[in-house]
């Protein structure tokens, strides 16, 4: 039986990650969270799980060097998910978001060299070149060949993208040294149920249920290709199983549509029949974004499954049905998973 450490494994991803692992794969699986976000210590999806010698629960500050001792030294399968971020975070703490990642990542990259783990995956993201196609006209869908790209590194915009950058560079070069096997994946927009509401897609959701009208439309030309979180945890396991050493997929779909699309289509789920508005979009938000995953077909045999139509109908049902059964808003949200706002 394999065992799995999931650094960050009580956030959205890393939680699903750690739940498809015991009951798909039968590994045995560590998850350690300082749970900055949820302060209750829970991970609600792993609550089967509780008690059972297949899981482990750490509670713990990986910017302290000494706590990853708890940790077993011999994981067959480490994911490095864990981060600050947070387009609320970027722009309120830069400063920390730049602390807190950096020291997250040269902790672990110490900790993996005089360890003796086989195979890591770090967690990435589009942002690192959400600046090129703006600057350089790159094709869309973008490969994993793009230059990393910002537009102004002292925009606090930015600053997660960075520290991502130093994390791909990070691994891969450690990587080179033989200290461990790595693999890069770059998110894209992934989503799903129980995300929490800092995203675009409840984010509509509440704000179609406060009967917002006219209904603003934010950037409503610009596009993205959203990623299911079912499609998202298995092309992180294919990477980690089966990806090659020192390389970087792209992990997403490449059906693109406008934000336009997207809430018009939010819009009609929830029997909207209000007029909508044009509005300006946010600082530093690029204005086109879908990945080419060739190669994550090619070498995983990665291929996403659930078109964006059903992954946004289920989620927007989990959020509608979340929002009846409480006082409707997302602090009751946040008080339910003990999350600091």
């Amino acid at each position: 039986m394999k065992k799995a450490l999931i650094i960050g494994g009580g956030g959205f991803i890393g939680s699903n990650i750690a739940h498809f692992l015991l009951e798909k794969r039968d590994y045995d699986v560590d998850v350690i969270d300082n749970f900055s976000r949820n302060t209750s210590g829970k991970v609600p999806l792993l609550e089967k799980y509780n008690g059972s010698d297949r899981l482990k629960i750490f509670n713990a500050d990986l910017t302290i060097l000494e706590n990853f001792d708890q940790l077993d030294s011999d994981y067959d399968y480490v994911f490095m998910l864990a981060a600050m971020v947070g387009v609320d975070k970027v722009n309120a703490v830069p400063h920390e978001v730049i602390r807190v990642n950096s020291m997250l990542l040269l902790n672990t990259l110490e900790w993996l060299r005089a360890s003796s783990c086989g195979r890591v995956v770090f967690s990435s993201t589009s942002e690192t070149y959400a600046g090129t196609i703006e600057a350089f006209n790159y094709a869309v869908p973008t490969n994993e060949t793009v230059p990393l790209t910002i537009e102004d590194a002292a925009h606090p915009r930015f600053t997660y993208a960075i520290t991502k950058m130093l994390g791909e560079s990070g691994f891969i070069n450690y990587a080179r040294q033989g200290y461990f096997d790595a693999v890069v994946v770059r998110y894209h927009n992934v989503y799903g149920p129980n995300m929490g509401f800092r995203h675009v897609i409840p984010h509509l959701v509440e704000r179609f249920q406060k009967n917002e009208a006219p209904f603003l439309i934010y950037g409503h030309d610009q596009t993205r290709a959203f990623n299911y979180i079912d499609d998202a945890v298995l092309g992180t396991v294919l990477a980690v199983e089966k990806g090659m050493n020192k390389e970087i997929y792209h992990i997403g779909d490449s059906d693109e549509i406008s934000i336009e699309t997207l809430t018009r289509f939010v819009g009609d789920l929830l029997n909207y029949d209000g007029d909508y508005k044009y509005a300006p979009t946010f600082s530093g938000s690029v204005s086109r974004r879908c990945p080419n995953i060739n190669k994550a077909k090619s070498e995983l045999d990665y291929y996403p499954s659930v078109e964006w139509q059903s992954g946004v109908e289920a989620t927007i049902k989990w959020y509608v049905d979340y929002l009846k059964g409480t006082e409707g808003s997302q602090e009751s949200f946040y008080d339910q998973y003990g999350i600091k706002q």
